[in-house]
């Protein structure tokens, strides 16, 4: 009775395992949506163009105390990483007014990509993201590797995207 009960255990320990290495190897990673977005300036960015470099999407807003808690830390990870390939691009809300992230991103000095989701649809293509500050973490080869609801770790995103570079 004791070899088929370590059987059984042995066997449970294997499905297990082989479970988690599924769930989290890089070939079971969602891919990131391929959508365009429009910045500030009017220009057209598409995603798809940051492929081969680690790139962090993160949806915010002007009036979320989180969002403008981590400006700082973006800030600082595009200046220290961005010369070597790392991108932001920071998408604001739709029910965000236009003006009003065009006047933080100047206030603030944002050096990285800002968006406008005026329609909604990049939220929509990436889960129907509603609250703020939410972030993707997207690898070089274009899959979502972390996706965080409030505010992120910055010193572990950091290793994360010195990683992958």
């Amino acid at each position: 009775m004791k070899s088929k009960d370590l059987i059984i255990a042995a066997f449970a320990v294997a499905l297990l395992g082989l479970l988690g290495y599924l769930w989290f190897s890089p070939s079971g990673l969602k891919p990131a949506p391929a959508i365009t977005v429009t910045t500030l300036d009017g220009s057209q960015v598409k995603l798809d163009q940051y492929r081969g470099k680690p790139l962090l999407v993160t949806f915010w807003a002007t009036t979320c105390p989180g969002c403008v808690a981590e400006i700082p830390h973006f800030s600082e990870l595009y200046r220290e990483l961005g010369p070597k390939g790392f991108n932001i691009v920071a998408i604001a809300m739709a029910y965000d007014p236009p003006e009003q992230v065009r006047f933080m991103a100047r206030q603030r000095a944002m050096p990285y990509t800002i968006a406008l989701d005026s329609d909604g649809a990049a939220a929509r293509a990436f889960g129907d993201v509603k609250l703020t500050p939410t972030t993707f973490l997207i690898d070089p080869e274009g899959r979502i590797v972390q996706q965080k609801l409030g505010e992120v770790d910055a010193a572990q995103l950091r290793q994360k995207i010195v990683e992958m570079l």
